[in-house]
């Protein structure tokens, strides 16, 4: 009778074990989901001081269940863009949804969230770095944590038990209590407030020796012509009432360098004149050129390396945005190009680089 009784205790011990393991666990799902600090099922609620600050993870989400009428994609040259500004000179309630580093394909699976969503999509503003338009059609920057980006229910385990879901984004923001707001989200500005400047970038550059290797012109061609027909074009001839606005980011004089001592300038700029006159067919499609700008590109107090600018160059844009400045067009973009071409031929580097010995 004891070892009977021992047994019986045991197995009691167990079962009520086991249920508070399952408690426990159908509490962690319960928190996570009706928190949803990915925004994987639903919108923010009301109140909650969510930490915005993964991309990969809460793009997807916000681009399902936010409402907005506008979207902000690319790289990281347009993370310091405030949404707030397209409101208040274009009356366009914008999501920003950039992924750093962002190839076509990461572009495309965005979007296709974004079509998920319902709502109308007046116009998506779309930062294009040709530099990243040339790889695999299928690539993405970043490995997805597919389980947030695809339908798939089962795999949505490793959402509700995932630690740094529940401690930094569930009960670390409980804490220190510092909602987000969704026109200054993924900003690098604060970040690289110290790197600003002419004396920075100089001293954290290596300049290139000079490459007389001969490349052919259209070297870049048949890469972008893939992502072109798999990756860009679907979107655009998909969405025939949404208006896109793609504009080309001023990077520095000194990414520029790079490309004029690798020989690699004219076929740069074959490469731009190619994606031009493909987008420009488009009657839903208005492009931007920014890299022409001699006053940004060659003012190296605006960047904290040889691609990444102020946040004020950002404002700048929004500017040309709603009042057509740098805006291009079959009558245009080849005069454009050649502007740019002669400042990358003709700045005096021998000057700047001895600063740097």
């Amino acid at each position: 009778m004891r070892k009977l009784g021992t047994a019986m205790t045991y197995i009691r011990w167990w079962k009520e074990t086991c249920i508070l393991i399952l408690a426990g666990l159908a509490a962690a799902a319960a928190l996570v989901i009706a928190v949803d600090p990915f925004f994987h099922y639903h919108a923010p609620l009301p109140g909650f001081p969510y930490q915005i600050d993964n991309q990969l993870s809460q793009n997807p989400g916000m681009a399902r269940h936010m409402e907005y009428d506008s979207l902000m994609l690319g790289s990281s040259m347009t993370v310091n863009f405030e949404t707030d500004w397209f409101l208040q000179d274009m009356g366009l309630h914008m999501l920003k949804l950039p992924y750093n580093g962002a190839y076509p394909r990461d572009i495309r699976n965005i979007m296709e969230k974004a079509d998920e969503n319902g709502g109308e999509l007046k116009r998506v503003f779309w930062g294009v770095d040709l530099a990243s338009y040339t790889g695999g059609v299928a690539e993405t920057k970043y490995p997805l944590p597919e389980y947030l980006y695809n339908k798939n229910l089962f795999d949505d385990v490793n959402y509700w038990y995932n630690k740094d879901v529940l401690l930094d984004y569930i009960l670390k923001p409980l804490v220190e209590w510092e909602p987000a707001s969704l026109s200054h989200v993924y900003s690098s500005e604060e970040a690289l407030e110290g790197c600003y400047s002419r004396e920075y970038v100089l001293s954290h550059y290596q300049v290139p020796e000079k490459n007389d290797a001969r490349f052919p012109e259209d070297m870049f061609i048949d890469g972008l012509e893939a992502n072109l027909q798999a990756n860009i074009l679907p979107i655009i001839e998909s969405h025939p009432d949404t208006e896109f606005t793609l504009f080309f980011p001023p990077y520095s004089i000194l990414y520029w360098y790079e490309y004029l001592q690798n020989n690699q300038l004219d076929a740069v700029v074959y490469e731009y004149r190619y994606f031009m006159e493909k987008l420009l067919a488009y009657d839903n499609v208005e492009l931007f050129f920014f890299p022409g700008d001699e006053e940004i590109v060659c003012d190296l107090d605006l960047y904290a390396d040889t691609g990444h600018y102020r946040k004020r160059i950002n404002r700048y844009m929004t500017d040309c945005f709603s009042d057509g400045r740098h805006r291009i067009a079959v009558e245009n973009y080849e005069e454009e190009l050649q502007k740019m071409k002669r400042m990358v031929e003709e700045y005096d580097y021998a000057a700047l680089f001895t600063e740097v010995r």
